[in-house]
């Protein structure tokens, strides 16, 4: 991943006949990429300048951009992922982190044990999530990104320490227990919680 241009958003289908097209945008404040001026595809050849945004939900919107007038025109544009000089944008404060520095950093546990490089950041809804690719291929890992499973983030050195949950075996629901015995196996210290990054 380039790291002096960032993914700010993704052009979508087109939206009506008079070269409109939807929008996914990926900043932190939705509505600021219509703010940031020109915006380039992942060459750096294109360059696309929004020229009108009006919100469908709270990152997606529908956008004209100028010199687009048809919904032909429009359709060329579908998928088109759209990036910023990293210059344009605010400096990450602190325990704040572009996507950008994050994939590619090496994960190991505390221990010192190689875990990989970071392939991606998810999230689903219930928070961001890095997932760590092993360095002799196969599955994917998911790890929460919160400070308890990534204590240390050392961008300068390209490393990040994660302490990987307790992973549980699947159990199919005869081997639940029932009842009072249920209740009994539930403590406050087994409930999931995470904290903001």
């Amino acid at each position: 991943m380039q790291k002096d241009r960032i993914l700010v958003g993704q052009f979508g289908a087109p939206h009506g006949v008079k070269g409109e097209l939807r929008l996914k945008s990926y900043t932190q404040d939705p509505a600021a990429i219509g703010r940031y001026g020109q915006l380039s595809d992942a060459s750096g050849a294109r360059s696309f300048e929004i020229a009108a945004l009006r919100a469908l939900k709270e990152d997606l919107f529908v956008v004209r951009v100028k010199g687009i007038a048809t919904r032909e025109a429009a359709a060329t544009l579908t998928n088109v992922a759209l990036f910023l000089p990293r210059a344009a944008l605010p400096a990450a404060q602190e325990d704040e982190f572009y996507h950008a520095d994050l994939i590619g950093l090496e994960a190991r546990t505390e221990a010192g044990e190689a875990l990989g490089k970071i392939a991606n950041i998810l999230n689903f809804g219930g928070g961001d999530i890095l997932e760590i690719a092993p360095p002799e291929g196969g599955e994917t890992r998911l790890v929460p990104f919160t400070k308890a499973a990534v204590p240390i983030i050392d961008l300068a050195s390209g490393r990040v320490v994660v302490i990987p949950p307790i992973e549980i075996e699947a159990t199919t629901l005869s081997d639940m227990p029932s009842g009072d015995e249920a209740a009994e196996t539930i403590s406050p210290e087994s409930k999931v919680s995470s904290i903001s990054r």
